[in-house]
């Protein structure tokens, strides 16, 4: 049972990397592809209806950990915390510009809010991939699972490069979302632009895959570190050929593979320490009882078919393209 909880958490990660990557893309682009106050619009309105369910990933996956595995929750949490409110202040940056950005018929007002969007989505994204890396490349943990050293001590050369390497395919499957949600010079721009800064910008996200392979790999989780390459590789291809709904697919199979690689190489740590292999927080010694797992897998069972419902069918609902003869005018009460 542990280990069906560590694989649902690793699928919650999943799911909010692939969906809250192009919504941080799309956050990061605003200024760059947005060249008028009509375009920023129709790059909004791509997230308009679904930004705020993306995060419903983020809650549940935290959620599950504290459920599932209080110990890791605690030791992983604490450890990071001074990223992890910078983290959040992102976030809920994001969310209070998105509302607000429209409630004053002002350039400047506007332009203020789009600062905010696209300073919370670059620092949420870096924060995301600090985070994760951290949990793999492990913590400065002692025998009762506290950190020792600095508040800083997740702030290391392997876990910047992970905070890189999920910003960079955040911007780039956001370029590839807007290309296949948009019309018109929007759509151009953006699809130009991820066949330019793919190759660039997919780079850290091998470099990071390739690192804890060399270091924690098995075969089968350098399999997966394989298709990650060779998904990205063919989303650019599909992408040159203007089928962006395909090139999309595969940028979710990249992610996919790379979440597979990255937990799979954690397992059976939840939280290496990097002090002493012995101290490391593993799926057996972090988990909740027995009965807590069979409760939470029976709550899961009926309520995780409820939201993946819902939420196809939000994107099903808004699965047309936006371009700017749809931006009505401004409309200030």
């Amino acid at each position: 049972m542990e280990t069906f909880w560590f694989c649902v958490i690793a699928l919650l990660w999943l799911g909010y990397l692939f969906l809250e990557g192009f919504d941080f893309g799309v956050g990061m682009l605003l200024p760059v592809l947005g060249r008028s106050d009509d375009e920023r619009r129709v790059l909004i309105n791509t997230i308009g209806p679904v930004w705020d369910g993306n995060e419903v990933w983020l809650l549940v996956a935290v959620g599950a950990t504290f459920a599932a595995f209080p110990a890791w929750y605690a030791a992983l949490l604490s450890s990071v915390y001074l990223p992890l409110v910078l983290f959040l202040l992102a976030l809920i940056g994001r969310g209070v510009a998105f509302e607000y950005r429209g409630k004053v018929d002002s350039a400047r007002w506007r332009r203020v809010w789009d600062a905010v969007i696209v300073a919370g989505s670059w620092t949420a994204a870096l924060g995301v991939g600090l985070l994760l890396s951290a949990t793999v490349f492990g913590m400065p943990l002692d025998a009762a699972g506290d950190r020792v050293g600095s508040p800083f001590a997740s702030i290391r050369w392997e876990t910047l490069l992970g905070a890189v390497a999920v910003a960079g395919y955040a911007f780039v499957h956001g370029a590839v979302f807007l290309s296949l949600k948009t019309e018109g010079e929007v759509r151009e721009r953006a699809r130009a632009l991820a066949l330019r800064v793919a190759p660039f910008a997919l780079l850290p996200l091998l470099v990071l895959l390739l690192t804890v392979q060399l270091r924690f790999g098995s075969t089968w989780t350098w399999g997966a570190s394989i298709v990650v390459a060779l998904a990205a590789f063919g989303a650019y291809g599909r992408l040159v050929l203007r089928r962006e709904g395909q090139a999309f697919a595969l940028m979710g199979v990249t992610v996919a593979a790379a979440v597979a690689a990255l937990f799979g190489a954690l397992y059976p740590d939840v939280l290496p320490s990097t002090l002493d292999p012995a101290w490391s927080l593993t799926v057996a010694g972090a988990a909740s009882s027995p009965y807590t797992l069979t409760v939470m897998t029976w709550v899961a069972a009926f309520g995780t078919p409820a939201v993946l419902v819902y939420q196809g069918w939000t994107y099903w609902v808004f699965r047309k393209r936006v371009g700017t003869r749809h931006i009505p005018r401004v409309h200030v009460p």
